[in-house]
């Protein structure tokens, strides 16, 4: 799988651990992302990502993911300490690019991050934040196609039984 990345040493280092496959158990987090982002977030239980390799490098992905093995979506994902919230626990947070009318809370999503699109970044302003986080879900929508779903879904992580 062949996508186009930001340029710069960061999209460098990250395409290097790209495709990456995952899957957790969606935890409480700190409360925000529907409430103040517009951005739910599924957050993924700490052993997810303690899991991920010490030198996975913290920032924006776009990939595909679903809920307790139904349909893959696109999506888009959060890995670090979120600097514009000074959060000092290092997070995993899903954002599924459809709309659900449920929380998540103990159930599994199993996910791939194929593209890199930003690194993580303190803003001025949470109206800034929130641009940010817009666009991001824009360049997922645009860079996730059904192409790469299909051969996404082919892969042994989403037809295993786990």
């Amino acid at each position: 799988m062949t996508l186009s990345s930001p340029k710069g040493p960061l999209a460098e280092v990250a395409s290097r651990f790209l495709p990456h496959f995952f899957r957790g158990r969606v935890v409480h987090g700190y409360g925000r992302g529907g409430k103040k982002l517009n951005c739910p977030t599924a957050n993924l239980e700490s052993s997810t990502v303690t899991s991920l390799p010490n030198d996975f490098p913290n920032g924006v992905y776009a990939g595909f993911a679903r809920v307790e093995k139904t349909d893959l979506q696109p999506m888009v994902m959060s890995v670090g300490f979120n600097p514009h919230f000074g959060n000092e626990k290092k997070t995993l947070e899903v954002h599924i690019l459809k709309e659900f009318n449920e929380d998540f809370y103990d159930k599994m999503v199993e996910a791939v991050a194929l593209s890199f699109i930003r690194p993580l970044e303190s803003y001025s302003s949470l109206a800034e934040l929130i641009n940010a986080i817009e666009t991001d879900k824009s360049i997922a929508r645009s860079t996730m196609t059904d192409g790469q779903k299909t051969e996404v879904e082919k892969h042994k992580f989403f037809s295993a039984d786990a």
